[in-house]
C-alpha cells in the first residue's frame, strides 16, 4: 500500500479529517482529552504536506547522490602510478574516527604482507606472524610509535593507530622486511592498481584529495583540491606531486 492511500485510509468514514490523537500517539475516549494537547489535521493537508517532504528528499537524494569514480594516478611524465594510496577528504563532512575498524598487517616468508596498508584514523592493526621464526615488529615514525618485542603467533592486543600520517614499519631481526602504514582522516581511501587507477564511490562536490607512494618514504601524503561534477561517473585524472 502506498504512503499516500494509506493516508487517506486512515481518515475513517467521514474523510475530511484526520482522527485525534494526542501527541504521545494515544486516542481519548470520545475523540477528547485535556492532555497531552490534540492535534487536528485535515487529509488535504496531510497529504500535501506528505507530498512536499518526499519530493525534497528526492530533489535532496539526486543532487548528493555518490556515485563510483575511477581515479587515474600518473606522475609528471605522465606515466602511472600503481601501489599508492589514494584517499578523499569530503568537504563539510566532520573528521571522526574509525569506531571498530580493524585491519591485519601479516609476516609471512620473512615479509609483510601486504607492504602497503591504509586505513581510517582509530583502526586496530593486528600483526600475527605466520612464519616458523619470530618476529620483532617495530615503528619509530612519529604517526605511529611502537614495538612488538620478539613473537610467534598473533600478539594479544592490536596495535590502534590514532592519528593521520605516514608509519614505517620493520623488523628488528630481518632488516630486510619493510612496510608503509597510511593512516588517513576519510573512509574513502584505495590503493591503485598496476594501472595507477582505483575506484571510490564519491558524491559531487569541491573535496580534498590526498596522495602516497613509496618514493615519498615518511612524509605525510600530499593534498590537492578534486572537483566532482555531478551527473554520470567518469574518469578523474590526478598527478602525483610529490
Amino acid at each position: 500500500m502506498s504512503l499516500l492511500r494509506s493516508a487517506a485510509l486512515s481518515t475513517g468514514r467521514s474523510g475530511s479529517f484526520a482522527s485525534c490523537r494526542s501527541v504521545d500517539g494515544s486516542h481519548a475516549p470520545g475523540g477528547r482529552s485535556t492532555w497531552p494537547r490534540q492535534v487536528w489535521t485535515s487529509v488535504p493537508g496531510r497529504l500535501a504536506a506528505l507530498a512536499i517532504a518526499l519530493g525534497s528528499a528526492g530533489a535532496g537524494q539526486a543532487a548528493g547522490q555518490a556515485t563510483d569514480w575511477t581515479l587515474q594516478v600518473r606522475d609528471a611524465a605522465g606515466a602511472p602510478v600503481p601501489n599508492a594510496a589514494v584517499a578523499v577528504e569530503l568537504k563539510g563532512q566532520p573528521v571522526r574516527p574509525a569506531t571498530g575498524a580493524a585491519a591485519t598487517l601479516a609476516q609471512r616468508d620473512r615479509q609483510f604482507q601486504p607492504q602497503l596498508l591504509v586505513v581510517q584514523t582509530g583502526t586496530a592493526v593486528n600483526f600475527p606472524n605466520f612464519d616458523t621464526v619470530r618476529h620483532h615488529v617495530y615503528s619509530f615514525s612519529p604517526t605511529k610509535k611502537f614495538e612488538l618485542k620478539l613473537y610467534s603467533g598473533t600478539p594479544a592486543e592490536p596495535v590502534v593507530f590514532d592519528k593521520p600520517g605516514v608509519a614505517q614499519l620493520g623488523c628488528n631481526i630481518h632488516d630486510r622486511m619493510s612496510a608503509h602504514i597510511v593512516v588517513v582522516d576519510t573512509p574513502l581511501f584505495g590503493i591503485t592498481d598496476a594501472k595507477g587507477e582505483v575506484t571510490l564511490n564519491l558524491p559531487p562536490g569541491e573535496h580534498r584529495l590526498r596522495l602516497w607512494a613509496t618514493r615519498m618514504g615518511n612524509a605525510a601524503p600530499s593534498a590537492q583540491p578534486l572537483v566532482v561534477a555531478a551527473g554520470a561517473a567518469s574518469v578523474l585524472k590526478v598527478e602525483l606531486k610529490d
